[in-house]
């Protein structure tokens, strides 16, 4: 790649820690980190005493950017959460026919018939139309809320990115096309309407006589990691029953509050996609699996 888009994609990382956000380098042409892994960590610079992961190492330091990006064209992430954002991912249907067109109702048409029943117009704030067509609304995320990522517990084909997640920054460039911001330069806060969908539900309070109140936050957390491992270990042909049982599994921690049904979606589709499920596949099991689990599930069945 010539030096002017280099000199671009450079721009793009700059203007994107004006702003206060955080970012690091994506492979050029692609979505995915340019950092090295824990796996291959050298552990040396920023990782000298522990491995630090892309959410750590994501900067605003002008100087450790021109470096960055002076090694290579990378694109351009933004992690979400320590930059103080909640992006509102509003995606395109799955072209479904030969004629390459879906009758579906996209993201961005969803969550406009949300805004409209809460009453409010769609959020005047910085937004950019991604390379599939889809776009990511950007909003202000209030001090002392810790949002997580989630994905279709909106509505259809509306995800949100904030901690634990991140995003292709304006002036990045795939194969499909470029990211780029369309209006409104001022990031406005979340709405508080979307705001109450998006903060988990207070965990129920068991009687201090359960057996398995001490114990149930740990194996719920072990459960959600063996589940997520296995998803993410299956075989081709094998990878979207793997899934559901998964999600079988772990709907009964969801009924029994021992786990927020947005963590379990969210660990669940980052792993049933890096198997090669696409994020509608990944969604559709979820949902299904999900819903009758915890259905089936309201009463807790703990082993004597």
């Amino acid at each position: 790649m010539t030096h002017a888009p280099r000199s671009a994609l450079l721009r793009a990382a700059l203007n994107a820690a004006e702003r206060g956000w955080r970012v690091f380098p994506l492979r050029p042409g692609t979505k995915r980190p340019a950092l090295h892994g824990e796996a291959t960590c050298p552990r040396t610079g920023a990782c000298t005493h522990a491995h630090q992961k892309w959410e750590q190492r994501a900067t605003t330091n002008p100087d450790r950017i021109r470096a960055a990006w002076s090694q290579a064209p990378f694109n351009v992430g933004i992690a979400t959460g320590p930059s103080g954002l909640l992006v509102v991912d509003l995606d395109m249907p799955k072209t479904t026919s030969s004629k390459g067109s879906s009758d579906a109702p996209d993201g961005a048409a969803t969550f406009a018939a949300l805004c409209e029943r809460a009453g409010h117009r769609v959020p005047d704030t910085y937004r950019t139309r991604t390379a599939s067509g889809g776009q990511h609304l950007h909003f202000t995320a209030p001090d002392g809320v810790r949002l997580s990522n989630t994905a279709g517990t909106i509505g259809e084909l509306i995800d949100t990115r904030a901690w634990g997640g991140y995003i292709v920054a304006a002036g990045s460039i795939l194969p499909a096309g470029r990211y780029e911001a369309l209006s409104a330069p001022v990031t406005a806060p979340v709405p508080a309407w979307l705001l109450s969908i998006l903060q988990p539900a207070p965990r129920a309070v068991r009687a201090p006589s359960e057996p398995v109140t001490t114990q149930s936050s740990s194996y719920a957390d072990i459960a959600l990691g063996n589940e997520t491992r296995n998803v993410m270990s299956a075989q081709p042909g094998g990878r979207e029953a793997s899934l559901f049982r998964a999600a079988r599994a772990l709907g009964r921690l969801i009924a029994w509050g021992d786990l927020p049904r947005h963590v379990v979606e969210q660990a669940l589709q980052e792993a049933g996609e890096s198997t090669g499920l696409t994020a509608a596949e990944c969604r559709s099991t979820l949902r299904s699996a999900l819903n009758w689990s915890i259905a089936h599930n309201q009463v807790r069945r703990d082993a004597a």
